[in-house]
């Protein structure tokens, strides 16, 4: 036997008000109409449910355990509609978050980690791009926020904060070649088989840009397009690789080295996109959550 929902409404509101006039009131039907459906509902149980007096009306025991079952009902669909909602809801926009390859490997993830379960009913894309083209498309107001470098976003009008050191070292095999040195230069690392990026890399344009045209002979054993992997493969030994120092994970048994070039000195900074008025509540709560993400970072450092 079903019910329709509305009919139920009705019922409740009846009964909670006593009155056939109050409950249609209540659901803006006439009353000619409220008492057609409240009729139709007790031909439907087959039983009578209101008992009909000069002041109003009272349930009948059938129309009591309706009414019971009726509050059972309309609270479990509030419920399912809410959890229903939850994943088709969308109050507004995405919000747009740019960054390189380096705050793509363990800052961003961590900082959507806290904030997408902070903020359910936030969506956020994310893109990986190079420094220029996230500051041009901050500028253009295409995006909310960005994590770009110091020496690729200085003086380009945007509103930037710090966000953490992004330095790069050098690294090998534990017990290997680097074994004993503390620093080195890129020409001294290219010595040696290298694990690199894929050539489109942020990092690997990054290096080849200040290496310039007098950049040494470098033969790599491959090239791969996640720091991840990166990293795995040289603490297996395959070769070293330059990588940046908050990528490694100090729980990793690799020997690092500070790299002695003086390019190899960078800070990512969160820059903020232009848009009209105050940046939204949702941005403010990102940029926390990265602010939050890039303290929690550690530094490796090799004892000297």
């Amino acid at each position: 036997m079903r019910y329709d929902l509305d009919d139920l409404r009705l019922f409740l509101d009846i009964v909670r008000e006593g009155s056939i006039t109050a409950g249609a009131r209540r659901m803006h039907l006439s009353l000619p109409s409220a008492s057609a459906r409240v009729r139709a509902l007790e031909h439907h149980a087959g039983v009578a449910l209101l008992i009909r007096g000069r002041r109003g009306v009272r349930p009948t025991p059938a129309g009591t355990t309706l009414a019971r079952h009726a509050r059972e009902v309309l609270a479990q669909t509030a419920r399912l509609d809410s959890a229903v909602a939850s994943y088709t809801r969308s109050p507004s926009a995405p919000l747009t978050l740019l960054g390189g390859g380096s705050a793509m490997h363990r800052l961003v993830p961590r900082a959507l980690v806290s904030f997408l379960r902070a903020h359910p009913d936030v969506d956020v894309t994310v893109s990986e791009c190079r420094t220029p083209q996230t500051v041009r498309t901050l500028a253009d107001g295409e995006a909310d926020l960005g994590v770009v470098l110091d020496g690729e976003a200085r003086d380009c009008g945007l509103t930037m904060e710090p966000l953490g050191d992004d330095s790069l070292v050098v690294i090998g095999q534990a017990g290997g070649i680097l074994t004993g040195r503390t620093s080195l230069t890129y020409s001294e690392a290219a010595e040696h088989p290298l694990v690199g990026l894929a050539a489109d890399s942020s990092l690997r344009r990054w290096i080849e840009k200040h290496l310039g045209p007098h950049a040494p002979a470098v033969r790599y054993r491959t090239s791969v397009a996640d720091l991840g992997v990166l990293i795995a493969l040289v603490s297996a030994g395959i070769g070293l690789a330059v990588v940046p120092r908050r990528a490694i994970d100090p729980s990793q048994s690799l020997d690092v080295c500070e790299l002695q070039d003086p390019w190899a000195r960078r800070h990512h900074f969160l820059a903020w996109g232009v848009k009209n008025g105050t940046p939204p509540t949702a941005t403010k709560a990102l940029a926390e959550h990265l602010r939050q993400a890039a303290l929690s970072l550690p530094t490796t450092v090799r004892p000297e």
